[in-house]
C-alpha cells in the first residue's frame, strides 16, 4: 500500500511501501514478545522504499527504542541497505506502474482509480515473491524518478535490527556495520553469518557493571562498557552531537521545556538525530525520569498521537522541503518544538530560566571547547561513517596489543611509516577496504572523546540538581504508617513541603522550582522516596541520594554551601578517567565466534546479498557459557536478558511498578483503528482525573492557609505557588481543548474556540438588534450595570482591547484568569460548550469536548474553584486601565443631608490611588477609570468644608470594580462636618472584600448592609467592659502583626487592615486608653481619647517651661520631647482629619517610628492622669501598662511601611 498521505503525484520509485518483518531470532524470549507491527514502524518508519542505480545506494544507520507497560525500554539499532531486485515479477510490477503514473500525468484528466488498483496487484506481488525486503531509510536524491528495466537496476531497502536492553550504541553500530560489510565483499567471511548471530546472541554476556567487555564482529574486536555503581548510569549517545546541533542556550532551554513537562516535538530528516537528542535530553534529566509519552521516531501511522493531550517527547520525521507552517499541530500553547536541522528551538512562552542559567551556560562551553566543539551550535557534524573495515588480522592483533598497552609509541610510529611506504611502492593504490593504522586509532580516539565528553557534560546538570535538591529529604514528608495505607491515600496526601521548600530557595530561581515541583516528574521522584521506607529504593534514586551523602562529608563547611553561590562541577575529570580506563583496557573478552553443528553446510556467499540464515541453529543456545547471555539479538531479534540481571530486575520492577503512572506505552505503538480509539479514550479519562486533581490540589492550597485564621475572614494569600497552579490550569485547559481539534486559528486552541464562537454569536445577534434594544443596551452599559449573565463575550472583548500586547496564548490566559476571578469560569466553558453546531466543526469525533459525560464532570470540578476568591487577574495585569463606580451610603434615616453634602473620594490599592474624585452635586456615587490599582485597602472621604450645615452621617462606601466584578465595602458609621462627632471634615476608612457574585444583580444595591455601631454606642459598651477582655484583644492584635512579618513576601495580607481595621491595633488601643476615662458627663457628648493625650501633652509643655514637674518621677528626657513633637506635628497638619483620625495616625506614627512603647508609660506616670481616670482603669494598673509596653516593644523589630493614605500632609 502507498501510505495515505503520499500522493499519488509522486512517481513509483518516490513511493513508499509496506514492510514487513522477515525472520527474528530467537523466535521469543521469556521477556517480551515481539511486537511485529510496532518494530516494522520503527525499523522503516517510512515504509520499504525501492531505488535505481541513480539513487544514493549507501547503507543508513539509525536507532530507536521501545518502552514497556513496567517502565524499562529497550533499544533497537538498525541498519538500512539496499539489495538489487532479483523477481521479474516485481520489476514488471514497477515498470508497469511507471508507465501508468506517466501516461496520468501528462494526459489532463488524472483518474487516480486505476493506479490504486494496480498498486494492490504489486503488493500482492510483493507478498508473494519471496524478496527478503526488511525495511528502508534514505533521503530521495537523484534524477526525476523514472524507470526502465531495459536501462535501469532496481534495489529494495532492507534492514538488519539488533536488540539490547542498554543503550550500547557504538557496539551495536560497530557489529551491524561488520556483519554488512561480510555480506558486500568479494570474499566470503572466515565463518558463517549464523556463527556472528549466535556468538552475540547467545554467548557475549553483559559486561558487569563498572567492566568493559571485548568480542569479536565479523572483522575485528568490538568493546563495550557498562558503568560502576557510583557513576551516572550507561548514556552512549554523543550529547556533544546534540549539544553541537542545537547549541548550548537552545539546548538548555529545550532541557527546561522537557523539566517542566511541556510537549516536546523534535523535528529532523535524519532518524538518528531525532534519538540522539531524545535520548540526550532524558539522560540530563538525571535523577528525575520523563514520566509520560517518549517517542522519538513517530512514523505517519502514529500522527494521530500529536493530538495527544498530554505532556509527550516525540519525534517526526521531516520531509525534504517541507516548510514549519505546513504542519497541523493541535497543541501549540505549551509546545516547544525543536527544528534540529535548522538549529532552532521554539519554547513556549513565559518559560521561566533555568536556574543560575547564565553560569550554567558558561561552564557547558568551557567544556565544549575543552573537546573542541563551538558552543554555539549550528555545526554539523559529519555522519557517522560505518565503522573501519580491518584488512588484515596483523592489524587487528596490533590494535588489540596497543588496548592491551604493550605497543610504545615508537613502534607505532615505525609501522605507521612502514605502511605508508607500503602505499606510495604500491602505486599510491590501497584496496578500498584497508584503512592506515592512523585512521583506526583517529577513530578510537573519536570514541573514546565522545564518552568523555558525554560524561563530563551529564556531570554538570547533575551537579546543578544535586545544588539545587541537596536537602530534598528534609521536606519530605513521610505521613503513612505502612506502604497501603500510603498507596490508598496517595491523592489526598502532600508527600513534600513545597512552601518550605520554596522559602529557603533564591528568588531567581523560584519561578522555575515552583513549576517543576508540580510536574509528574518531581512526584513520581518524591513518592519513590516515601516507598523506599518500606521497598527499596529505585536505582537512579539511590544514586543521587548517595552522590548527596558523600557530597555532605566533603563539604564540612555549612555556611558556603548555604551561600547559594555557584558552584562549579568538580568531578568532571575523575569520572571522564573512569570511562577512559575502561575502554583503553578491556577488563574481559567474550568467547570468540566459533563454528556451529549446521546440519547443512554454509550457504554460498553472494556478493550483496544476505543470505537466508539456518534458523535452527539460532532458534538457542547452543553451548552455555560460562558468562550468563549476553543481551543483543541480531536481525529482528529479541532482547534476552542476561540472567545476571534478569531476577534482580524484575523484583525492583515490581516494587516501583505500583508508584508509576500507568501509561501503556506498548499500546501507543498499534496503529489499529480500534487501539487508536482506545488510546483516545484513556486520554479523555486522564483528562478528567488530572482536572479533578488539579482542582483538589488548588483547593487544598487555599484551605490549608492561615490566614483564615487571621479573622481577616478571606483567604487570599497571594503567592507564587497559586500563580503555579493557576498557569497549570490554563495549561491544562489548553491541552483539554486541543483534543482532537482539527479547526485553528493562532497557536491557542481555547481562544480558537473562543473567537469561532464570537463570530457565530455576532451572526446570531445582528438580525436581533432592533433600535431600541439596541439603545437600551447601550444605556445599560453607560451606567455600567451591565448584568453579568452574558458576559462570556464582553469579557473577551475587554481582553481584546487590553493595551497589553498579548499572543493568543496570553489572550487565552488572561481570559480564564478573569473568569477564575469573578468565579464565573465553569459558567463561561458551560456557555461556549452550548452551541453543538460549532463543536461539531471544530472538533473529530474523539475530542474530549464531544464527551458528553466526561465534558460535563470537569465543568462541575472547575465549578468547585467558585468557593475561592482568586485575585489572579488583577495581580498580574498590573499595567491596564480599570473602570471603577464609588457609591456613598448614608445612614437610611439621614439620607436627605447627602445634598448639602460635596464630597470627593480617593481610593488607595496595592499598586496606587486614584487620586482625589470629586462627586457632583446632589449624587451619590462617581464612576471613573484609572490604571489597575490591585487589591483595594484604603478610601479617603472628605468633603470641602462648607460651613456648619454640611454634615451627613455615613454609613459605608461601596466601590464596584466593574471588570472583575469585585467589590470593596469600606464601613465608616461616623459624621462627616464640623461641630459634629469628632468634627472630621475627611476619613480614611478601611475595605473588605464582598465576595463577588454574592448579589444576584451587582448593579443595584438593594438596602444598606448591616448597620455598623456608630462611635457612641461603642464607647458606652466599652467603659462597663472588663479590662482583661481588653488585654487580651490588644495582644491578639499584636500578635497578628508578628505573623504577618513572619511569612514570606508574596502571601502577607493588608498591613493597614492589622493596624487600623477592625480588630486592629488602634482600636484595641483606643479600647485600652478610653477604659476607666472619667467624661464630662453633662452633655453627653462622645468622649475622645485624643482629647486626653493633647491634654497631656499641653500641660508637659507649660511644666517643662515652669521648670518643675510637680515633683513627679518624670524626668525630662527624649520620649517626652518625641511625644510632644509629633502630637504637634498632627495638629499642624492641613488635614480636616478629626479627632479619631488623629488618634489613628498617632498610634501609626508611632509604631512606625518604634516610639508607642516608650509613649505609654509615660502617659500612664503622668500627674494629670490620676485625675482623668478612674481607680480601676488600665492605665492606672502598672502591670498592665507594663505588659501592654512590652507587647508593643516587640513589634520594633519589624519594619513598618504605611500607606501613603495614612500619613499624607503630617511632616514628620
Amino acid at each position: 500500500h502507498v501510505h495515505a498521505g503520499e500522493a499519488f503525484e509522486q512517481s513509483p520509485i518516490r513511493r513508499s511501501f509496506k514492510s514487513k518483518v522477515l525472520v527474528h531470532y530467537p523466535e521469543s524470549t521469556d521477556r517480551m514478545p515481539l511486537n511485529k507491527d510496532a518494530v516494522n514502524m520503527l525499523c522503516m518508519p517510512r515504509g520499504l522504499s525501492f531505488r535505481t542505480q541513480a539513487d544514493r545506494l549507501d547503507p543508513q544507520f539509525h536507532s530507536f527504542t521501545m518502552s514497556f507497560d513496567d517502565g524499562t525500554r529497550s533499544y533497537g539499532f538498525v541498519l538500512t541497505f539496499y539489495e538489487e531486485v532479483t523477481s521479474a515479477q516485481i520489476i514488471t510490477a514497477m515498470q508497469t506502474l511507471y508507465q501508468m503514473h506517466h501516461v496520468e500525468h501528462h494526459s489532463a484528466s488524472s483518474a487516480s482509480s486505476p493506479s490504486s488498483s494496480s498498486m494492490d496487484s504489486l503488493v500482492s506481488s510483493l507478498d508473494e515473491s519471496d524478496v527478503e525486503s526488511l525495511a528502508g531509510v534514505s533521503a530521495c536524491l537523484g534524477c526525476a524518478g523514472s524507470f526502465d528495466p531495459a536501462r535501469d537496476t532496481l534495489y529494495v531497502s532492507k534492514a538488519l535490527c539488533l536488540f539490547t536492553p542498554l543503550p550500547f550504541l557504538q557496539a551495536a553500530r560497530q557489529f551491524l556495520s561488520q556483519l554488512h560489510q561480510a555480506v558486500t565483499s568479494h570474499t566470503a567471511p572466515p565463518l558463517p553469518l549464523e556463527s556472528y548471530i549466535h556468538n552475540i546472541l547467545y554467548e557475549v554476556p553483559l559486561p558487569p557493571p563498572g567492566r568493559s567487555l571485548r568480542f569479536h564482529g565479523v572483522q575485528g574486536p568490538i568493546v563495550c562498557q557498562r558503568p560502576g555503581p557510583g557513576e551516572l548510569p550507561l548514556g552512549e549517545y554523543p550529547l556533544g552531537e546534540a549539544f553541537s546541533l542545537l547549541g548550548v542556550d537552545n539546548m538548555v532551554q529545550l532541557l527546561t521545556c522537557a523539566l517542566l513537562e511541556t510537549q516536546v516535538l523534535l523535528c529532523s530528516q535524519d532518524y538518528q538525530r531525532l534519538m540522539t537528542v531524545a535520548e540526550g535530553v532524558s539522560t540530563l534529566l538525571f535523577p528525575f525520569q520523563w514520566q509520560h509519552i517518549y517517542l522519538p521516531i513517530v512514523s505517519a501511522p502514529l500522527h494521530h498521537l500529536l493530538e495527544a493531550p498530554v505532556p509527550f517527547m516525540m519525534g517526526i520525521h521531516r520531509r525534504e522541503g517541507a516548510q514549519r507552517s505546513s504542519l497541523h499541530l493541535p497543541h501549540e500553547a505549551n509546545l516547544c518544538f525543536v527544528d534540529i536541522d535548522n538549529h532552532c528551538v521554539e519554547a513556549p512562552e513565559d518559560l521561566p530560566l533555568f536556574p543560575d542559567q547564565i553560569e550554567l551556560i558558561q561552564e557547558l562551553s568551557e567544556v565544549l571547547l575543552r573537546f573542541g566543539l563551538p558552543p554555539q551550535g549550528g555545526a554539523t557534524t559529519k555522519p557517522a561513517t560505518a565503522s573501519p573495515r580491518l584488512s588484515s588480522l596483523v592489524l587487528e592483533d596490533l590494535m588489540e596489543d596497543r588496548r592491551n598497552g604493550n605497543l610504545g609509541g615508537e613502534e607505532l610510529a615505525v609501522l605507521e611509516r612502514l605502511q605508508a611506504l607500503a602505499r606510495r611502492c604500491g602505486g599510491g593504490k590501497m584496496s578500498e577496504g584497508e584503512k592506515t593504522l592512523g585512521n583506526v586509532f583517529e577513530e578510537e580516539e573519536e570514541d573514546l572523546k565522545a564518552a568523555k565528553l558525554n560524561i563530563q557534560l551529564r556531570e554538570v546538570f547533575a551537579g546543578r540538581f544535586a545544588a539545587m535538591f541537596g536537602r530534598y529529604e528534609d521536606f519530605v514528608i513521610h505521613s503513612a504508617l505502612d506502604l497501603d495505607s500510603w498507596l490508598s491515600n496517595r491523592e489526598g496526601t502532600l508527600s513534600f513541603d513545597k512552601g518550605s521548600f520554596l522559602s529557603v530557595q533564591p528568588a531567581s530561581h523560584l519561578q522555575f522550582l515552583s513549576r517543576f515541583l508540580e510536574t509528574s516528574m518531581f512526584s513520581a521522584f518524591v513518592d519513590g522516596k516515601v516507598i523506599s521506607r518500606w521497598a527499596d529504593r529505585e536505582p537512579m534514586q539511590q544514586l543521587f541520594d548517595n552522590r548527596l551523602e558523600r557530597e555532605r562529608l566533603y563539604d564540612t563547611d555549612e555556611e558556603e554551601s548555604r551561600s547559594c553561590r555557584y558552584r562549579k562541577c568538580t568531578s568532571l575529570f575523575e569520572s571522564a578517567q573512569n570511562i577512559e580506563r575502561r575502554l583503553l583496557k578491556a577488563d574481559h573478552t567474550a568467547i570468540h565466534p566459533h563454528l556451529l553443528d549446521m546440519r547443512i553446510g554454509q550457504g554460498r556467499h553472494q556478493q550483496g546479498y544476505f543470505p537466508k540464515l539456518q534458523a535452527d541453529v539460532l532458534a538457542q543456545g547452543q553451548n552455555t557459557n560460562k558468562w550468563s547471555s549476553r543481551v543483543t539479538a541480531s536481525r529482528r531479534s529479541d532482547p534476552k536478558r542476561s540472567a545476571l540481571t534478569e531476577g534482580l530486575d524484575n523484583e525492583q520492577r515490581q516494587k516501583h511498578a505500583f508508584a508509576r503512572k500507568n501509561l501503556r506505552q506498548s499500546k501507543l505503538l498499534d496503529s489499529s483503528p480500534q487501539a487508536v480509539s482506545q488510546t483516545h479514550r484513556e486520554f479523555v479519562d486522564g483528562l478528567l482525573s488530572e482536572c479533578r486533581l488539579k482542582t483538589k490540589r488548588m483547593l487544598m492550597e487555599r484551605m490549608g492557609k492561615e490566614s483564615v485564621e487571621l479573622g481577616q475572614g478571606e483567604a487570599n494569600i497571594t503567592g507564587l505557588q497559586e500563580n503555579t497552579l493557576i498557569l497549570g490550569l490554563c495549561d491544562l485547559l489548553e491541552r483539554t481543548w486541543g483534543h482532537g481539534l482539527q479547526l485553528k486559528q493562532g497557536k491557542s486552541a481555547l481562544w480558537s474556540h473562543l473567537l469561532h464562537y464570537q463570530a457565530a454569536h455576532g451572526k446570531t445577534e445582528a438580525p436581533a438588534e432592533s433600535p431600541g434594544c439596541g439603545g437600551l443596551e447601550q444605556r445599560t452599559f453607560d451606567e455600567g450595570t451591565l448584568v453579568l449573565r452574558g458576559s462570556l463575550i464582553q469579557d473577551m472583548r475587554f481582553i481584546q482591547t487590553m493595551s497589553e500586547g498579548l499572543s493568543e496564548v496570553g489572550q487565552a490566559r488572561a481570559w480564564i484568569h478573569l473568569a477564575l476571578e469573578k468565579k464565573m469560569l465553569s459558567q463561561h466553558l458551560k456557555e461556549l460548550l452550548t452551541n453543538q453546531e460549532l463543536l461539531r466543526q471544530l472538533y473529530k469525533s474523539h475530542a474530549f469536548l464531544l464527551c458528553e459525560e466526561e465534558r460535563e464532570q470537569f465543568l462541575f470540578h472547575l465549578l468547585s474553584l467558585n468557593t475561592v476568591d482568586y485575585l489572579c487577574f488583577t495581580r498580574v495585569f498590573t499595567s491596564i486601565s480599570i473602570s471603577y463606580r464609588v457609591v456613598i451610603i448614608p445612614m437610611k434615616k439621614l439620607s436627605i443631608a447627602m445634598a448639602t453634602v460635596n464630597p470627593w473620594v480617593c481610593v488607595s490599592g496595592e499598586l496606587g490611588d486614584s487620586g482625589v474624585r470629586q462627586l457632583s452635586k446632589n449624587t451619590q456615587e462617581i464612576y471613573f477609570q484609572c490604571k489597575n490599582l490591585g487589591r483595594l485597602s484604603t478610601l479617603q472621604l472628605g468633603q470641602e468644608n462648607s460651613g456648619l450645615l454640611a454634615k451627613c452621617l455615613i454609613d459605608c462606601v461601596m466601590v464596584y470594580n466593574e471588570i472583575t466584578g469585585h467589590t470593596y465595602k469600606f464601613p465608616c458609621g461616623r459624621w462627616l462636618g464640623k461641630g459634629v462627632g469628632d468634627g472630621s471634615l475627611e476619613r480614611v476608612l478601611i475595605g473588605q472584600l464582598v465576595s463577588p457574585g454574592g448579589e444576584e444583580d451587582a448593579g443595584r444595591w438593594t438596602g444598606t448592609p448591616p448597620e455598623l455601631a456608630s462611635p457612641s454606642q461603642s464607647v458606652r459598651t466599652v467603659l462597663g467592659s472588663l479590662g482583661s477582655r481588653i488585654q487580651e484583644d490588644m495582644r491578639e492584635a499584636a500578635n497578628n502583626l508578628v505573623k504577618h512579618f513572619h511569612k514570606p513576601e508574596q502571601e502577607r495580607g493588608n498591613l493597614t487592615v492589622l493596624l487600623c481595621g477592625e480588630g486592629g491595633l488602634v482600636l484595641s488601643l483606643e479600647k485600652f486608653l478610653l477604659h476607666g476615662l472619667k467624661s464630662n458627663r453633662l452633655f453627653q457628648r462622645n468622649v475622645f481619647v485624643w482629647d486626653f493625650v493633647e491634654k497631656a501633652v499641653v500641660s508637659m509643655e507649660t511644666a517643662d517651661q515652669m521648670g518643675d514637674l510637680h515633683g513627679s518621677t518624670l524626668t525630662k528626657g527624649p520620649p517626652c520631647d518625641s511625644l510632644c513633637r509629633y502630637v504637634n506635628a498632627i495638629n499642624a497638619s492641613p488635614r480636616n482629619i478629626g479627632k479619631e483620625g488623629k488618634f489613628q495616625l498617632f498610634v501609626c506614627l508611632g509604631i512606625r517610628d518604634r516610639l508607642l512603647s516608650q509613649w505609654l508609660p509615660l502617659l500612664a506616670e503622668f500627674p494629670l492622669t490620676a485625675r482623668t481616670y478612674e481607680e480601676a482603669a488600665l492605665l492606672r494598673d502598672r502591670a498592665a501598662v507594663h505588659s501592654l509596653s512590652r507587647i508593643l516593644h516587640t513589634l520594633n523589630e519589624f519594619t513598618i511601611t504605611l500607606e501613603t493614605a495614612l500619613v499624607k500632609g503630617v511632616d514628620l
